[in-house]
């Protein structure tokens, strides 16, 4: 008999139903279970999209049909249960397109890949650690000494450190070529082992990892300890607080009034927010203006938020901060693990704080190699998790190489941000039922580590896949960028799957994207719509996006620009 042709839909299907076996662990309100069959999923094409052996889509799917059940208990909790079901729907080319959203968005029609759109970009790349090509290749995959290891060096958003610390100039505006670029930089880290580039990176505190094959992470004390962990975790803070319930509202939005304060760089932490934002918060990102941001980024993270500057660690800064924190709900952390804290902003301090003020906070971390074990407090990124955790060497056997790649686009922080979120609308779900202040924890690690537990393609699927990849898929090497790899897999996805890439005009209600015109850009915005359809809720965006620092530090200036119109 011929095998069964795989579903990308009943695979969902199954991965949403396997998290929903874990609702006591991730403290999901009861109502998900009790319902979890007014969730489904669908698809006009059921095909794999992602030449990726991980089920990126359905995993993705499946984290937002949570989002959207847990969205669902949280209307019926503050507008009263609906009479009739409140079914959720989650469309999986939609859920494609979220996984690479930074990829399919554009300002003025110009995408992150057209070197034009920097003209239409506020400069936050202070240090040139992404404009700037040499600079760029310090956050990067290479050989070490030694054979068959591999070691991805990140000079983050800086740069110089790492590049030092190999025994290279922090700056050769000599260098400009590519190939060169990968040359000088890998022959450098050819010149150490893994481990002693593993001591240098602790003595510098810089993010970069070993890569290791997933069978070598989970024997690591961290692995072993971390490979038991839920994919998140919200637990309820010290402090005896009655239910605070959600403003009064006659809007379908779940968070409406709802305010979040967001401190976070780059994906995962800012689509936290983007997607509190499409339930109707208001999101008000706070950047320092003498920290780095990848600018085009801001174009799809900042999607209907205010986004203000404050520098912390200054007298007018903190207060000014401090202020705003009366009256938040949320707060949304994405630095370094321990940053805030030592700021005096931490979950347990925000707990004091909701007791001195009779209303508790949800407080939600992001970060790269989550909370229990040895690393927990290491720096990182997408790509270190992807590294670490053995994606990295799945995605280059599945290409037929005997090295790690990167995979394509930023998947991780994407799923992370929406388990993220899942932990923020939990928290706010908890607060208002049984009240108190929740910590959320959310990281990159635990999204890889998930995707490795719902497990990979079938060996026969994997082979179809790849015999539908042209050769430039097979010619990306480990030690090609992200840009380059995701550039390249871009333009392949746009030929074999033309209907994934049509224009709101072209497509109608069934594109993936939307237009906006940005007063901030003075342009034309496209970004990725919400993902998820929910029975008598609303998630819809209400104000086009915005560079960092646009706006003021102040809630009261949210209802300025609330509805503005798509183009």
């Amino acid at each position: 008999m011929a095998a069964p042709t795989y579903s990308p839909v009943q695979e969902t299907g199954r991965i949403f139903s396997y998290l929903c076996d874990q609702a006591e662990r991730l403290s999901l309100p009861s109502e998900v279970v009790e319902r979890k069959d007014d969730v489904s999923f669908y698809s006009a094409h059921d095909e794999i999209y992602f030449p990726i052996p991980f089920k990126e889509t359905e995993t993705l799917a499946a984290l937002k049909g949570l989002e959207g059940s847990v969205a669902g208990a949280i209307a019926d909790l503050r507008y009263g249960q609906s009479p009739q079901k409140r079914n959720v729907k989650v469309n999986l080319e939609r859920a494609t397109a979220f996984g690479c959203q930074a990829y399919m968005a554009k300002v003025d029609g110009l995408s992150k890949l057209d070197p034009a759109v920097k003209t239409k970009l506020k400069d936050t790349d202070l240090l040139a650690a992404q404009s700037n090509g040499y600079r760029r290749m310090s956050a990067n995959l290479y050989k070490t000494k030694n054979e068959g290891e591999f070691f991805h060096i990140h000079g983050s958003l800086e740069a110089t450190t790492t590049l030092n610390m190999i025994g290279l100039e922090g700056h050769r505006p000599d260098l400009t070529d590519y190939e060169d670029v990968i040359k000088v930089i890998e022959d450098k880290v050819q010149k150490y082992s893994a481990a002693e580039l593993e001591d240098m990176n602790r003595d510098r505190r810089q993010a970069g990892v070993t890569a290791f094959k997933h069978e070598d992470f989970i024997k690591t004390p961290h692995g072993q300890l971390n490979v038991q962990e839920p994919p998140w975790k919200v637990s309820r803070l010290s402090g005896d607080l009655p239910p605070t319930p959600f403003p009064a509202s006659g809007s379908k939005k779940i968070l409406e009034g709802v305010k979040v304060l967001e401190l976070c760089r780059i994906i995962a932490g800012p689509t936290i927010t983007r997607i509190l934002s499409e339930y109707g918060a208001d999101v008000l990102k706070i950047t320092s203006p003498h920290l780095s941001d990848v600018p085009f980024f801001q174009v799809d993270g900042n999607m209907g938020k205010h986004a203000a500057d404050l520098d912390l660690k200054t007298d007018e800064g903190r207060r000014q901060f401090e202020e705003l924190l009366t009256d938040a709900d949320v707060l949304v952390d994405g630095y370094r693990p321990g940053a805030l804290e030592k700021l005096g902003y931490g979950p347990d301090a925000l707990a004091s704080l909701g007791e001195k003020r009779g209303k508790g906070y949800v407080y939600v971390n992001e970060n790269c190699f989550g909370y229990e074990g040895e690393w927990a407090g290491r720096p990182g990124w997408q790509q270190i998790a992807d590294c670490v955790t053995g994606i990295a060497w799945a995605q280059g056997e599945f290409m037929g190489h005997s090295s790690p790649t990167v995979p394509p686009f930023p998947i991780s922080d994407y799923g992370t941000g929406c388990m993220g979120a899942i932990a923020a609308l939990t928290g706010l779900y908890h607060r208002a039922k049984t009240g108190g202040s929740y910590h959320g924890k959310a990281s990159l690690m635990h999204y890889d580590l998930l995707l490795f537990a719902v497990g990979k393609y079938s060996d026969a699927v994997q082979e179809k896949m790849r015999s539908a990849q042209p050769q430039e898929f097979f010619n990306l090497r480990h030690c090609d960028s992200v840009d380059r790899i995701s550039s390249t897999v871009l333009k392949i996805m746009q030929t074999r799957f033309p209907h994934l890439y049509l224009s709101p005009e072209e497509a109608g209600q069934e594109a993936l994207t939307e237009k906006w015109f940005s007063k901030a850009y003075n342009a034309d915005t496209e970004i990725v719509r919400p993902i998820t359809e929910i029975d008598g809720v609303e998630n819809v965006f209400e104000r086009a996006s915005r560079p960092n620092g646009t706006d003021r530090a102040s809630w009261g200036d949210f209802a300025q620009d609330k509805g503005e119109k798509k183009c």
